[in-house]
């Protein structure tokens, strides 16, 4: 009756024209599963596991953002954040194992088995009392609000999508659905604004367009080179962050390439600059991201060590090389230029000292792969970090920076084994020969056995 009242009134049209999702004005779009494709069960058990506690405790909660993005741009999601309506206090009474952590806004961990899921408190709009520095970037942030307002804080419209388990419902404040599928990147609110209260934004924009294929909206991207200095203000702990999710994102060769292309490499992360800048370190560098990118898609583990030792390597190499030019000899040389670059590059990025003792290895384990006689061969193999750092000769000798010789050798040697093995070995050189004799001569004077095991260290290293 009703649709042939709107036929006679309005015409054939009318009765037929197909619902379009609400303005943000008007309310949310409410997306059903049948439009969306995403299955309660493609989520953690622990993701929905908070949800469905949250709820029965009578509090609003989905899952929010880059995981709702990523399933509905079918990729797997690396973890699963809640947004709520309970406070941080609330939330940590409905969870035993639970603990609230953060200075700038607090959230919860909620430990669901292995699982660690973050949960937080609908964000309120900035008001007079948020603490901003000079450049405009939020320092605390502790404002609590509304559903709707915690979608209009979201910084782009395709993170601002909300997914109830329970319901299997989307809930899309800004179209985000629309844009993820029209392939753009829009920014929520006047995107200057939004870059100055948090630079990172900046990078992540970068990120997502090079994952998932987006072209950014030309309003969100025309200020991002005048804007890009304000990422020297950014904690360099928040920027290790974000390089970390940018290199494991599986799409790391073209992050950096974006990254380029928005113009922010230059004077911001050195470590760029040496990269996209040197042919040779920019092959060695497309080789180890090609490989790494490779090893996310298949879903095997990488080493942040490992990574950003190839990435600080060039301006490593070219430092050792200056340094030995200068007259030093080559070990400690080399030991000198990593302890230059790695200070250096901290002054932008927080790596930490277990990351850094790793990058380390690495690279000082590379001249020992040029000693093939003796024991010396044995020991490296028996080496916890043979494996990274003979991947890691592996990308030199592609790129061709060193003779393909060496790796076929130690290919071999480590397929031999017993005489075979030993029949590959190689007569020690002269300057090693040298080394052995210092070692068993007594030092003048008569010295103790310790200062002779000390003299006998140094001259090894060396």
């Amino acid at each position: 009756m009703i649709r042939k009242l709107i036929h006679r009134v309005f015409g054939p049209r009318a009765a037929t024209a197909p619902t379009t999702p609400a303005r943000p004005d008007d309310g949310p779009a409410l997306i059903p599963a049948a439009r969306h494709g995403i299955h309660r069960e493609r989520l953690s058990s622990g993701a929905r596991r908070t949800v469905e506690t949250l709820q029965q405790q009578g509090y609003k909660a989905y899952v929010v953002g880059g995981a709702v993005r990523d399933l509905l741009a079918n990729i797997t999601p690396k973890d699963f954040d809640v947004a709520t309506n309970a406070t941080p206090e609330q939330v940590r009474q409905c969870f035993r194992r639970s603990r609230i952590i953060g200075r700038r806004f607090q959230i919860v961990h909620v430990l669901m088995g292995a699982e660690t899921i973050e949960v937080a408190t609908f964000r309120g709009p900035h008001d007079d009392d948020t603490q901003t520095d000079a450049h405009g970037r939020v320092l605390r942030d502790n404002v609590f609000g509304t559903h709707a307002e915690d979608a209009a804080r979201r910084d782009f419209t395709v993170n601002a999508l909300y997914y109830d388990p329970v319901a299997e419902t989307i809930i899309d404040f800004h179209h985000g659905v629309a844009d993820l599928e029209q392939k753009t990147l829009r920014m929520i609110g006047d995107p200057v604004t939004r870059y100055r209260e948090d630079p990172v934004r900046m990078l992540r924009a970068a990120r997502l367009a090079a994952k998932l294929g987006l072209s950014i909206d030309p309003a969100a991207r025309r200020p991002i080179r005048e804007l890009a200095p304000l990422i020297e203000n950014v904690p360099p702990s928040r920027l290790f962050d974000e390089m970390l999710k940018l290199l494991s994102s599986g799409h790391a060769l073209r992050c950096l390439t974006q990254l380029r292309d928005e113009g922010l490499h230059h004077g911001l992360l050195p470590l760029l600059d040496v990269v996209l800048e040197q042919p040779q370190g920019e092959r060695f560098v497309e080789l180890a991201l090609d490989s790494t990118d490779r090893r996310v898609r298949e879903g095997k583990p990488i080493s942040p060590g490992f990574l950003f030792a190839t990435l600080l390597w060039q301006q490593t190499v070219a430092r050792w090389q200056k340094l030995q030019a200068a007259g030093e000899r080559p070990i400690p040389a080399l030991f000198v230029a990593m302890d230059e670059v790695l200070d250096t590059q901290s002054e932008s990025l927080a790596i930490t000292r277990r990351i850094a003792g790793d990058i380390k290895e690495i690279w000082a384990l590379q001249p020992r792969f040029e000693q093939r006689s003796g024991k010396r061969p044995y020991a490296l193999l028996e080496h916890q970090r043979f494996r990274a750092a003979w991947d890691f000769l592996q990308l030199r000798s592609e790129a061709g920076e060193i003779d393909s010789e060496i790796v076929s050798w130690w290919e071999a040697f480590m397929d031999a084994d017993g005489e075979n093995r030993a029949a590959l070995l190689q007569p020690p050189r002269a300057d090693e020969v040298k080394k052995r004799r210092r070692r068993k001569r007594k030092p003048a004077g008569g010295g103790s056995d310790a200062t002779a095991s000390a003299a006998a260290s140094t001259g090894d290293a060396s």
